[in-house]
């Protein structure tokens, strides 16, 4: 059964522009995947007070049959999330790759190590 999207926002107040977006991009996902079971997403603002601004971060957490596929898109040290709307965009493109990659082993497109090591 499928849920609908669960948000959480840490350290920082809950933003319904926010909320919009992040529905927005998991929506999206459907389309790589239809099996989605769960969808979390957990925006959060992480205290770093040695830097100046807002630095984002969003974990991605999707729960597919059999597994659970878990993406940040913390990149620390660099200035690419201090937008919100950056740090939602690649959280959600690195989910979709993964997501991608495990729709291709689901349908065997995907040579596993094994079989590699047998055509040796």
């Amino acid at each position: 059964m499928r849920q609908p999207v669960q948000i959480a926002f840490r350290n920082i107040d809950p933003s319904p522009a926010l909320e919009h977006l992040i529905r927005e991009h998991a929506d999206k996902l459907d389309r790589f995947f239809g099996g989605i079971m769960a969808k979390r997403v957990v925006f959060e603002v992480p205290h770093r007070h040695q830097h100046q601004g807002k630095h984002y971060t969003v974990q991605v957490a999707l729960t597919v049959p059999g597994d659970e596929l878990v993406v940040h898109s913390d990149k620390s040290g660099s200035h690419a999330h201090e937008s919100a709307d950056a740090a939602i965009r690649d959280a959600f493109d690195a989910a979709r790759r993964s997501l991608e990659r495990f729709a291709e082993k689901q349908r065997g497109e995907v040579k596993s190590h094994a079989a590699d090591a047998a055509l040796s």
